[in-house]
């Protein structure tokens, strides 16, 4: 699974195949199909894999520390792998990573005193938040607030002369100058909700 899911993180998961993969383990193709029956398997297998990686909710902290650490490490890992945010929801056999992973997280939620509908909401909001970072933290065009500030200056506000666009004019020419880092809003929009959820978990 391990070269599985390298060869997905190097040119995408549409790139691999189960011919593909045995010519780079040097096996025959049907060689592979004694460890997994099909190219769905397979995929199930990687994204287990992927679950691995993130970190459970820790048992010892509340319910919003622990959901945070969760958060940003499955963020982490997904920009290591790119290609499984698609995939993160799709799978109907999950393998048992997946499942002690969401185990964990409705473990920490409904302990914390979330009823089961609730917890339900308070997973899937911030699934679809981390998901979402993650998807379009892989759209972007820079990496770095370096990177930013520089196309700012030299992409961004020859596009925006400030007669015609003066709010993304300032907007621009605001966030180079003070060394705005984009890395920032998956944390300033994380704690956002989970504050919002808290009430919420307090008058159930």
């Amino acid at each position: 699974m391990v070269e599985a899911v390298r060869l997905a993180d190097q040119d995408g998961v549409h790139a691999l195949s189960m011919r593909r993969l045995a010519g780079v383990l040097d096996v025959g193709a049907m060689s592979l199909y004694h460890y997994v029956a099909s190219k769905e398997e397979l995929l199930d297998a990687m994204i287990d894999v992927v679950f691995e990686e993130i970190e459970l909710p820790p048992q010892e902290s509340d319910w919003q520390t622990a959901m945070r650490r969760r958060a940003v490490s499955a963020r982490q890992v997904l920009t290591r792998h790119p290609w499984a945010t698609g995939l993160m929801e799709s799978r109907t056999t999950p393998g048992p990573a997946n499942l002690r992973h969401r185990e964990a997280v409705t473990a920490c939620l409904r302990r914390s005193g979330f009823t089961v509908p609730m917890a339900t909401h308070a997973n899937w909001l911030l699934d679809s938040y981390v998901y979402g970072h993650a998807l379009q933290e892989t759209t972007l065009p820079f990496d770095t607030a370096d990177e930013l500030a520089d196309m700012v200056e030299d992409v961004y506000l020859p596009q925006l002369p400030p007669d015609q666009f003066p709010y993304l004019h300032e907007s621009a020419a605001t966030l180079a100058a003070t060394g705005y880092d984009p890395a920032e809003e998956f944390i300033f929009g994380l704690d956002l909700i989970l504050s919002a959820l808290e009430p919420l978990r307090a008058s159930a």
